[in-house]
Parts: C-alpha cells; structure tokens; sequence
C-alpha cells in the first residue's frame, strides 16, 4: 500500500510539472499567474534595495534624514532607492509605482532596465513616468508578442483605436486627437496591411468620414468601399479629391473665423464637422512621375498633401500614409511632408536607410531596434512620435474578410459629404467585394511566431 502511495504522489507531481510546462509554452498568461508572478513578486520585493543600489538607482540622504536616522533611530545610513509606492500584479506581468528621489529622473531608470531586467528575470522592463517625480515600472513576465492577445475592453472609442498590442502588455491606441498626422513603413510582406485593416476595423465603428487614396487600382481598399466617403485609385484621380479635400479644410477655417475658436473641438456641437481621415496606401505612387506631362500632377499632389499635413489637424482632418520606403529620392517635397507626420510606426525593412526615414528624426534609439525585427514575425513593428519615446508593438492578424464585414455593417455611418460624391466608390447591393483571406499558411505563421 505504501508503494502504491508513493507511486500515486510521484506520478501526480510529474504530471502536475507537465502540465506546468506544458502552460508555460502554450498557455503563458495562466502559467505566469500560477508561477511566474509570484515568484517575480517575490524576487522583487526581497531584492529591490540591493538591487537598486548595484544599478545605480539610489541617491545619498539629506543632512537631516541622516542625523536622524544615525542619532535618533541608531541605524546604519545607507543609500535611498526610489519609494514603492504600489504593487500589482496583471495576467502578463508586475507594476510597481514609485516615487523618486530628489536626484534621480526618469531617463536614469530607462537606463538601467536591462540591468533590471536580468535582475528580477523577466521578459523585458519599460518605464512610463505618471506624473512629477513618479514612475510607473512595467515589467512584462514573458513575450507577449508571441501571440498576440488584445486586452480586455480596447475598444475605440471618440478618435481612438487600439490597432495593436505593445511589449509591455499594453493596447497601442491610434489616438488623433494626440497624434493627428502618422506615417507607416515597411517591406512587402511584414504586416503594413493588416495593420492598416485593424485600424480601418476600429474606424468604420466611429462617426468619422473615411477617405481612401489606392492607386494599386484599389486592390486593397475596396473591399472598404461601403464605409468609405471617397476612394481615388489613379493618380489623376487622387490630385483631383485632394484638392476637393483642401476645399474642404479652407471652408472649415471660415467656419472656425466664423466662431472665433482655432480649433474644430472647440464648436458647439450642432456646427462642428465630421472628422476625416485620409488613408493614402502606397505613398510613392503620388510622387512619382512617368513623363515631364506628369509633373504638374505630382506638383498638385505634393502640395495638397503638404498643406493638409500642416494645417488640416486643426479643422479635424487626419492622415495616414503608409509606403515601403519615403526619402528624398521620391523628390520634391517628400521631406517636408514627412516631417508634418509625427507618428511613426515602421514595420520590417530591407535596409537600415528606411528604418532611419521613419524613425532617426523623432526616436533615433528606435532605428537599431526597427532592423533586427525578423521576418518570421509578420506584424511587429516599432511605434514612436515626436516625444522621442517609442515601443515594439505587433498587430493582431485580421484577414481582409474581417475588416469588410464591419465596413458592411457599419456602413450607415457614412457622413453626407456632397463635395465628396463623385469620388464615392460605387458597392452593388447584390455584389460583395472581394474577401478572400491570406492561406491558411500565413495564417498559422502569424499566430504561432
């Protein structure tokens, strides 16, 4: 009886380690709650002075914090490491709020997260700083780009979406009131797409007017025909809706004069206009020219795309361009557009000098990070603007399918814009746009890297 005891225990603990491993591989967030956060917690919580003190982290006392604690508590005086204020825990990693010290700043911890990161033996440490003197120490116990699960309740909501998931576990929220002008990169195949149909998803559910730009002939933007105000898919197609869109943004100004304000948000409800978004795919199509009788066009474009880019946040007008490479060789003009694009998410490059047209002028940091991004992860991608900070972030897959349904079910959401119909894409009601998804192969391939 008692070798079928031991027995019993040793083949319940080995399929209990199994089980273990088995989570730890396929179901990270529940082996994280069961293993990983309290033992984190724990190395945390023991090992936090020390470790502050061999990275650095710590400040030495003031006068009269010294005298008391030698003269009146009788204790050793030692370093002081930035205050835990709270601890918690989530379903993929740590948060500790902190208080700085007189001395330190936030870009000292920033420095110090890799040493952090060994220390305490987590997938990756990212510092957010919540207000004057306190920190918000993010520490994520595994890879959660790996699969990519959005968290609960990213949803839009006024001129937000949640189009991807960062490293830290966080929604990365496509917010236009904050970053009105974004530009996308990247090289075939990395996911720029599909990270264009989560944010068309989100889009269609809000009251926003949705302006199309596709001179591939629309083969990508119109399955988004339903829920679109306007969709150009030629050159000469696009120079004439963006000079009805600068119109449009100059009859907005009058009406700002109108009401004394300077700002689109700042009309009373009743009189402020539909907030537009202008999604160009492929930017290099519009600059680049086949014959000299082209460059009036070009001319035309460039500059309509360069004044909405300067002047267009104000009146509640949004672009975002997306491109494989956007440098000087487009010519004329490209360099000045991009700067007006403040947001920057960079997909996989072919080379280092389209990571730097994304990314050197707002987060030089982030260029190094944006070219070791492998292949075999379709959707990663480094997020920054012009704060200078920026994130790995990488889009959930949505098949084209997907992104058609919603712009079908939310397609009475289409604003009236009569200057825009004779650019209104043209939906049979007994004819559904092209849906087919990617092969089950790219599928897989994005759902198990």
């Amino acid at each position: 009886m008692t070798d079928l005891s031991m027995w019993l225990e040793a083949t319940g603990a080995l399929a209990g380690a199994g089980g273990l491993g088995y989570a730890k591989v396929r179901a990270p967030r529940v082996y994280w709650s069961l293993v990983g956060l309290p033992v984190t917690w724990g190395r945390f919580t023991i090992t936090y002075r020390s470790t502050m003190d061999v990275c650095g982290l710590t400040v030495q006392p003031s006068r009269l914090r010294a005298f008391l604690t030698k003269n009146v508590a009788h204790r050793e005086v030692l370093p002081v490491p930035p205050k835990v204020r709270r601890v918690r825990g989530t379903s993929t990693g740590l948060r500790a709020t902190l208080r700085l010290p007189a001395g330190l700043e936030p870009a000292d911890l920033v420095a110090a997260s890799e040493r952090l990161r060994h220390a305490w033996g987590v997938h990756s440490v990212t510092i957010a700083e919540t207000k004057p003197g306190h920190v918000e120490l993010r520490m994520t116990g595994y890879d959660v780009l790996r699969r990519v699960q959005m968290p609960r309740g990213a949803r839009p909501e006024g001129l937000a979406v949640p189009v991807a998931l960062r490293e830290d576990g966080t929604a990365f929220v496509r917010d236009y009131r904050k970053v009105p002008m974004a530009l996308t990169l990247g090289a075939t195949s990395s996911g720029k797409s599909v990270y264009q149909r989560n944010l068309i998803k989100g889009l269609a559910r809000l009251p926003v007017a949705l302006v199309g730009i596709d001179c591939k002939r629309g083969v990508e933007q119109s399955a988004y025909a339903p829920r679109l105000s306007a969709l150009a898919t030629t050159p000469d197609d696009s120079a004439s809706l963006l000079d009805v869109l600068v119109a449009e943004m100059e009859s907005r100004f009058d009406l700002l004069s109108l009401h004394g304000v300077s700002d689109v948000w700042d009309l009373p409800e009743g009189v402020r206009p539909v907030p537009m978004v202008v999604l160009v795919d492929e930017v290099a199509e519009l600059f680049l020219i086949a014959s000299r009788k082209d460059e009036e066009r070009r001319e035309r474009i460039v500059t309509a795309l360069v004044r909405l880019a300067q002047m267009a946040r104000a009146v509640g007008i949004h672009l975002e361009i997306c491109g494989q490479r956007f440098g000087s060789e487009l010519g004329k003009g490209a360099t000045m557009l991009r700067a007006q694009l403040t947001g920057r998410v960079v997909h996989r490059v072919n080379d280092k000098q389209t990571a730097e047209m994304g990314l050197a002028d707002v987060a030089p940091d982030a260029v190094l990070a944006a070219g070791l991004i492998p292949a075999e992860r379709p959707g990663t991608a480094v997020a920054a603007d012009s704060s200078g900070g920026w994130t790995k972030i990488r889009t959930p897959h949505t098949s084209r399918a997907e992104a058609s349904a919603v712009c079908r079910e939310f397609a009475h959401l289409v604003p009236d814009f009569p200057a825009l119909d004779p650019f209104r894409p043209h939906v049979p009601a007994d004819v559904n746009p092209l849906v087919r998804g990617p092969p089950d192969s790219l599928i897989t391939l994005w759902s198990t890297c």
